[in-house]
C-alpha cells in the first residue's frame, strides 16, 4: 500500500516508466525557395497561427507531397505485374461502368 503523505509510488496503479537513452540524429538539408513576397508573409502569418514555423509547416507538407507519390508509384508496379492478365476481350465505356 503506497505512503499516502507523499503519494503513490507511480503515478497510475501498475504503471511502469522506463528511461530510453537512444539519440536520434537526423540530417536536415538546406533549400532556397522562390515565391511571391506577400504569399510567404502569408505563410508566415499562418503558420505562427498554429504556433509553428514556416520551415515546420513546409516539412510537413513536404512528407504529405511525397508520401502522396508513393501510392502512384505502387499503382504502376501493380499494374507491372499485372500485365500478363488478359480479360479475354475489351469492354466498352458502358460495360466497365456498369454497377
Amino acid at each position: 500500500m503506497p505512503d499516502t503523505k507523499r503519494g503513490p509510488i507511480f503515478p497510475e496503479e501498475g504503471a511502469c516508466r522506463l528511461h530510453d537513452n537512444r539519440v536520434h540524429y537526423f540530417s536536415m538539408k538546406n533549400i532556397t525557395l522562390s515565391a511571391d513576397e506577400q504569399l510567404i508573409e502569408q505563410a508566415r502569418l499562418l503558420a505562427k497561427s498554429q504556433h509553428k514555423t514556416l520551415n515546420a509547416i513546409f516539412r510537413e507538407w513536404l512528407e504529405q507531397f511525397t508520401a502522396r507519390s508513393g501510392g502512384i508509384q505502387d499503382f504502376d508496379a501493380l499494374m507491372k505485374r499485372l500485365k500478363h492478365v488478359q480479360a479475354g476481350r475489351h469492354f466498352s465505356r458502358d460495360e466497365m461502368n456498369e454497377r
